[in-house]
């Protein structure tokens, strides 16, 4: 039988593989190849915390292979000239991979199917990334959904499919390996050692993954629904960048959840776990609107806001990125963004919400800088992410909901050790000055060896002004205005 080239993308893992089981069930050796091709990203090739674990997910990837006598090939240029050039090498008649949904990729994809095809060589793609593609779920009018609730009951009437389970044993080699660049010739790690955190947190790839997934179920799962919004504690399952590079797939975490349960519902019984698993239902809704809206990551969904009067502020947008803003919630956020690579949810809302609602500086900015910092950059839930903060995409909060970064930091961190851990130039505030520092009297800076605007910024702008010249910028628009 003639090889079969497995084009690995975000899929870097060997169970739960449809494109790998395809390729043995055909018979026959297997070629799995990655190709480090950040043209046919688009706008958007990979950042630079994703390229940190991307490169730690592929050695993990490459042991699993050895462990079964085989290896993974890996290639950087134009992924439709490295096939050609393994298809030659390798005389393999077929190359098979798992889809991606981003428009650049969509393309490039569509295109590179086309000419194998015409080259007379089988081009097969499979679904391994989500529950529910993109283009198999539409409204009663047969149009794409545009608002979660309804999206995720429709979803909640279809099969989930289950985990494949690879056969055990090794996989078919090829007679002769073709030539493979080394890990370290991709240079994906940075040079200059921002990175040092990202270990001590993270163990990329698919037996990090299921051991997170396999911690996660034992314990926070079951108080998933009240602790999931508390920053200062391990409440969430924290499988984002493990799902984005398909460390681990959605069917198998869908299946080790549901497993949990002896009710035959599409939910199981648990609380927690409902929630956690509509939560993974917005992953697939972020996924759904990327398709159908695939401008989206450059322009706003709600075309009004094309005209909105975002600022442009050099000097405040460095103040955020580096969690210098004088507001204790935002800043622990974006400085726990700098060191692990990753940001509790919450404060993800917290943190955007200031910068498109205090600052008035564009989603656009914000989505740009989580896209190099976080290890989970996903195109499809970053820009979800934004546009709701920013009120100018499907399901969205209002533009006028302004979130108070006292009062979120009061509801979410009520003790301040999420601040204290962060911006540990607080440390010793008491609690009823730790998210509003600037209230403190100075015997009580003093006693905590803070000096305001010396150890710590002053807010760089002041909430109630902020707030006000916000909703002056939105009075071309209706609505209620509110404050959380």
């Amino acid at each position: 039988m003639t090889p079969t080239i497995v084009w690995f993308r975000q899929d870097l893992r060997v169970q739960d593989n449809s494109a790998l089981a395809a390729a043995i069930t055909r018979g026959g050796p297997v070629v799995p190849v990655f190709i480090l091709d950040e043209a046919g990203e688009g706008r958007w090739p990979i950042g630079g915390a994703a390229r940190w674990w991307l490169h730690h997910s592929l050695s993990a990837l490459d042991v699993s292979f050895r462990e079964r006598g085989s290896r993974l090939v890996l290639a950087r240029g134009e992924s439709g000239a490295v096939l050609r050039g393994l298809i030659k090498s390798t005389g393999a008649a077929a190359v098979y991979w798992n889809r991606r949904y981003e428009p650049a990729v969509i393309a490039r994809d569509k295109t590179l199917k086309a000419g194998l095809a015409e080259a007379a060589v089988e081009a097969k793609s499979f679904n391994a990334a989500l529950l529910f593609e993109p283009h198999t779920v539409q409204n009663k009018a047969g149009r794409p959904f545009q608002v979660f609730t309804p999206y995720w009951k429709h979803c909640q009437t279809l099969t989930v499919e289950a985990p494949i389970k690879l056969p055990a044993g090794p996989i078919a080699a090829p007679a002769k390996w073709p030539k493979s660049l080394a890990l370290d010739e991709l240079a994906l790690l940075p040079t200059l050692k921002w990175d040092a955190g990202f270990a001590a947190m993270w163990q990329p790839g698919e037996a990090g993954a299921l051991k997170r997934l396999k911690k996660f179920i034992a314990g926070p799962l079951a108080g998933y629904a009240e602790q999931r919004n508390l920053p200062d504690i391990e409440g969430t399952s924290a499988l984002s960048p493990h799902l984005h590079f398909g460390d681990i797939g959605p069917r198998q975490i869908w299946a080790a959840v549901r497993a949990l349960s002896k009710d035959s519902g599409v939910f199981p019984a648990n609380r927690g776990a409902q929630v956690f698993l509509t939560e993974v239902g917005w992953r697939e809704f972020a996924h759904h609107l990327l398709y159908h809206f695939p401008s989206t990551p450059e322009q706003p969904l709600r075309t009004d806001f094309a005209a909105f009067p975002w600022r442009k502020d050099p000097q405040q947008l460095r103040a955020w990125q580096r969690g210098l803003t004088g507001y204790p919630i935002v800043d622990a956020g974006m400085r726990q963004l700098w060191a692990t690579g990753w940001m509790h949810n919450r404060v993800r809302m917290i943190v955007a919400s200031f910068l498109v609602k205090h600052l008035r500086l564009s989603w656009q900015e914000g989505a740009g800088w989580f896209w190099d910092t976080l290890v989970d950059a996903d195109l499809a839930s970053n820009t979800l992410g934004w546009q709701w903060s920013a009120g100018c995409g499907a399901d969205a909060a209002p533009y006028f909901r302004i979130f108070n970064p006292i009062l979120q930091g009061g509801k979410f961190d009520p003790t301040g050790a999420y601040v204290r851990r962060w911006v540990p130039e607080l440390a010793k505030l008491p609690v009823e000055f730790i998210h509003q520092p600037w209230e403190a009297p100075m015997d009580v800076l003093a006693g905590a060896g803070l000096a305001l605007g010396r150890d710590y910024p002053h807010p760089i702008v002041d909430h109630g002004e902020a707030r006000l010249a916000a909703l002056a910028a939105l009075k071309s628009m209706r609505g209620r205005v509110e404050e959380t």
